[in-house]
């Protein structure tokens, strides 16, 4: 990538892209990365307690994996700051060379784009279910036009997450995760708060899994726990959009904000488990009766938890496609509007361009379950493979010789 020099001087030499603006705040940086984790895996997490056997193992299982989670974004930062990348995509191009960086491009795209698939899905349920409280129909009796989930996910998407995702900079979402966060821990409150008043529709007793049924199951919660916890994507982005770019600055924060995360999860996760036991649905929402009016405020503030998330998702998505549009088109354009990929002429086709497709596909696919199991897997890369293949280059890149040269010898670094 342009500006790397291996071997070179290191951190001192690769100075971090950094915002053309004021700079990010800590305590935004902590909102936007705690908002970028806080998405639709909050709903799954009940049901990942109960696959995995009860509340001990699957705690054990996260508690672990934070762990591993925190250490890969302190590994990310570290990156940044030795490639001098500002994308995800650039630091693992920059360090690991193209091959794995083009690997590492087409896995975050498709990645990003199921996962704008899943919250638009997520949303447009949550309206569907919000119409059949306010306008309860019996069939054969339609619903109004205007309650179909094609009309009412599309005018939201024109009226609310296309100006949101329109901004150039990612620190723009600062106010709007503050938000996000706070409609996702009215959720959580929601889920204990049912435990302990035990309204009459939740008045039986749940049948509670005193063991795990066999050592896998332990782990099959893996693939849900990367995707809840899957902010890493957006963690380069966030590292070089702030103003103080220290790496013990950026550990503080990623270490707040996981475990902000974990606290929301696992009060989600516990308690609705504890709630509905072995009977507990996948979307913990569909447990509770459509009726209740508490659950139904927590569908709307999770629709806008969610609403919130998509622009950061969408914000990754158009920075690969202007890292394509830089590489390919950018020099060929006669016009200096069009040769600069973050310009309005360039930015807002992309930006309409990806909302586009997502809606369509959120439309028409039949069924997300499956994809949101390889949501996860694809997710594992960019907490634990590429961070440590970008770990073991970042050190290539300090003035070490014997390293630099098997380095170059192989060439994977």
């Amino acid at each position: 990538m342009e500006g790397q020099t291996p071997g070179g001087g290191g951190l001192s030499e690769k100075p971090v892209p950094t915002a053309s603006g004021p700079g990010l705040s800590s305590l935004g940086a902590v909102f936007i990365l705690l908002k970028s984790a806080l998405g639709a895996g909050l709903l799954n997490f009940p049901w990942a307690f109960h696959k995995a056997g009860g509340v001990a193992p699957a705690f054990l299982v996260e508690l672990i994996s934070l762990v591993f989670l925190i250490s890969g974004l302190v590994v990310l930062g570290y990156a940044a700051s030795v490639s001098g990348q500002a994308t995800y995509q650039g630091v693992v191009g920059g360090l690991c060379g193209p091959a794995i960086g083009k690997l590492c491009e087409a896995c975050f795209i498709i990645n990003l784009l199921m996962i704008s698939v899943a919250f638009l899905r997520v949303v447009g349920d949550q309206l569907e279910k919000l119409w059949d409280f306010i306008l309860p129909s019996t069939p054969p009796v339609p619903q109004p036009w205007y309650t179909d989930q094609r009309f009412t996910l599309t005018l939201l998407c024109v009226l609310v997450i296309l100006p949101l995702s329109a901004p150039r900079e990612i620190g723009f979402q600062k106010y709007t995760s503050i938000l996000g966060t706070l409609a996702a821990c009215y959720l959580a409150l929601v889920i204990v708060a049912q435990y302990y008043l035990r309204p009459q529709d939740l008045a039986r007793e749940p049948h509670l899994e005193s063991s795990p049924s066999s050592w896998t199951s332990v782990f099959s919660v893996f693939p849900t726990i990367c995707f809840g916890f899957q902010c890493h994507e957006a963690a380069v982005s966030i590292y070089c959009s702030m103003r103080h770019q220290s790496l013990g600055h950026w550990a503080l924060v990623s270490v707040l904000s996981l475990l902000a995360c974990c606290l929301v999860y696992s009060l989600t996760g516990v308690y609705g488990f504890l709630t509905f036991g072995t009977d507990v649905s996948a979307d913990i929402l569909m447990s509770y009766p459509g009726s209740d009016g508490v659950v139904i405020v927590a569908r709307v503030l999770f629709a806008v938890s969610i609403v919130t998330a998509y622009p950061i998702v969408l914000f990754l998505g158009r920075s690969v496609m202007q890292d394509f549009w830089r590489r390919g088109c950018g020099g060929a354009c006669g016009l200096r509007a069009l040769a600069e990929p973050t310009g309005p002429w360039v930015r807002m086709p992309l930006t309409v361009l990806w909302v586009t497709a997502t809606l369509a596909m959120a439309l028409f696919l039949p069924d997300l379950s499956e994809i949101i199991g390889i949501i996860g897997g694809i997710s594992s890369f960019f907490i634990f493979i590429f961070p440590g293949l970008c770990l073991i280059c970042a050190v290539s890149v300090e003035p070490i010789g014997p390293r630099v040269k098997y380095k170059r010898g192989f060439g994977f670094c």
